[in-house]
């Protein structure tokens, strides 16, 4: 068998952000107000600043404003929360990205809940989930949105095939599995206490690894021919997938910089825009 193609989150991203941009201009010269997405970050770890920079530097190039609000590490949860409450207030303010970790001290649930859904670009409260799992109009989470961009640029149509998902987190694990249940996919949750992990995996066509365990799966759990779509990212730049291995026997697999990464943040732009628009009544 041949090696995997490679799926080029990269480019599709690229092709995503430009048709944002033109959206953003068109409404920022139908209205006279550009999108803005407000970033909060509390504390001063360094991937979350570099992170935050980057999806400043994303939004500028999108025509987007960037408003960033910088909390010290100490910053309460009801403080948090109160600052959440108040952005979600501003109507100059149309998306609202809260980047995690938080710290152990903040109680991370209620601060997503304080976001108002109609400012959850990131896909990150219940109401984001209810919406996104019964396919009503609302926000779906940014890389579980950005995964399913990806299998369609490639002409990989997820009905009746069989999807294992790896990893169960409220922003990842769980949503990307109820987007391809959505598209009549089967899926297969696995995670920590799943029994014989290699034996599920083989049988995936489709295979999500989100769990955050650098090489977790191994070439020889990957069935011949299927899609596989690493969204971990380790130090090191390393997946949940050992890449090298994995590459012998899909047919499509992402790379580990370079594919669900770069679409993680088209989404998040994406989302800016339609939130901007509806609020604005475009």
């Amino acid at each position: 068998m041949s090696q995997a193609r490679l799926i080029d989150g990269t480019a599709l991203a690229r092709r995503s952000v430009e048709d944002t941009a033109k959206r953003a201009a068109a409404l920022t010269e139908t209205t006279g107000t550009p999108p803005c997405l407000a970033t909060v970050l509390v504390g001063e770890d360094p991937a979350s600043v570099t992170y935050v920079r980057m999806k400043q530097n994303r939004c500028r190039k999108a025509g987007i404003e960037s408003r960033h609000v910088a909390l010290p590490a100490a910053t309460t949860t009801e403080e948090l929360v109160g600052k959440l409450r108040e952005l979600s207030q501003d109507p100059a303010v149309h998306g609202i990205l809260l980047q995690h970790p938080m710290g152990e001290h903040i109680d991370e649930r209620a601060a997503f809940e304080a976001i108002a859904p109609e400012k959850d670009v990131d896909g990150v409260t219940f109401a984001s989930f209810a919406t996104m799992s019964f396919g009503l109009p609302g926000f779906v989470s940014c890389t579980p949105g950005g995964i399913m961009r990806l299998p369609d640029e490639y002409d990989v149509d997820p009905s009746g095939k069989r999807a294992v998902v790896v990893g169960r987190s409220a922003i990842l694990g769980k949503p990307v599995g109820m987007l391809l249940l959505a598209r009549d996919a089967t899926v297969t949750y696995c995670h920590s206490r799943t029994r014989d992990l290699s034996s599920v995996v083989r049988e995936a066509d489709i295979v999500v690894a989100a769990v955050g365990r650098p090489r977790l799966i191994r070439g020889a759990d990957i069935k011949p021919g299927a899609v596989v779509i690493d969204a971990g990212y380790n130090p090191g730049n390393v997946g949940d997938v050992d890449f090298d291995s994995a590459l012998e026997r899909a047919s499509l697999i992402t790379p580990v910089p370079g594919g669900v990464g770069p679409m993680t943040i088209a989404t998040l732009l994406e989302q800016t825009v339609d939130a901007a628009a509806r609020q604005l009544g475009v």
